[in-house]
């Protein structure tokens, strides 16, 4: 008999990719309650704008911000706690473990880019109005996305031998990119690495777990690979994303939430747990 785990990513996966809303996620979420299966929420996204999410669907479990950057455990969640790491802080009411590169760092690369000569145009050149007008967010939701502490999304439109060669800038500079609904650089970070981190301090406190991971984009595949089920959602207009299609992951029909909420129904039906 094992514990489920189900660690999510947000936008385009239990959020609809248009509307940001998760009603047509809400069946499968309140059995998630009911069973009392924790819920991870693993996303681009930062800190502020998870919390937002959490506490509109009074969620209480650890959650992992922008692509790795940083793992929060809320004080007291864990019984047993791992001896304190080097990268470790404590801070408004979290555990906080640091993955990712200072905020600082990646602003000071994407104007090295930019004088190099990519046209790269980052959250940190926007205004909250311009971040709103290509993401779809309220001017509201866009100053939460604002608040970047260890990811910086960027704007980048190129043929393929310009993106490689912004691959190889980007790389030689100490970096990583990645891409969801935008490009991302980040530092040696990823959702995979905090994953892991997360679930072995479940393994400590529950026993042997089962981790369930449901995504939609390339940068939720290290995320998918660092779980027992990998969940792959459709995506808007239909069909999956060719980086995950090429990996022998679990596929839902629908998009967002909606498939989102068929593949919770489905596994914990299928999969026998002491929840």
């Amino acid at each position: 008999m094992k514990k489920i785990i189900i660690i999510t990513d947000l936008d385009g996966t239990l959020l609809d990719p248009v509307s940001y809303s998760f009603q047509a996620a809400l069946p499968a979420l309140r059995l998630i309650k009911e069973r009392r299966v924790p819920l991870v929420m693993c996303s681009s996204k930062t800190r502020v704008e998870i919390e937002y999410y959490r506490n509109r669907l009074e969620n209480t479990d650890p959650f992992i911000s922008e692509n790795g950057g940083a793992l929060f455990i809320p004080r007291g969640y864990f019984q047993q706690e791992a001896p304190l790491l080097r990268c470790e802080e404590r801070s408004g009411g979290y555990r906080i473990i640091r993955l990712g590169e200072k905020y600082e760092k990646l602003r000071r690369a994407i104007s090295e880019l930019q004088d190099e000569g990519f046209g790269i145009y980052g959250f940190g050149d926007m205004t909250s109005e311009q971040i709103a007008n290509i993401t779809g967010l309220s001017n509201e939701e866009a100053v939460r996305a604002s608040k970047r502490e260890f990811d910086e999304p960027f704007l980048f439109d190129a043929d393929e031998n310009m993106t490689e060669k912004l691959i190889h800038a980007v790389r030689e500079k100490g970096f990583d990119i990645t891409r969801g609904a935008f490009y991302h650089i980040l530092g040696k970070s990823d959702k995979g690495k905090a994953v892991s981190l997360l679930t072995g301090m479940y393994d400590r406190e529950l026993g042997d777990v089962c981790t369930i991971a449901i995504g939609d984009s390339p940068n939720d595949l290290p995320m998918l690979r660092n779980v027992d089920i990998a969940v792959i959602v459709e995506r808007r207009g239909g069909g999956y994303d060719p980086v995950l299609s090429m990996q022998n992951f679990e596929r839902v029909e629908g998009v967002g939430p909606t498939g989102w909420s068929r593949a919770v129904m489905r596994y914990l039906e299928e999969v026998q747990t002491d929840n």
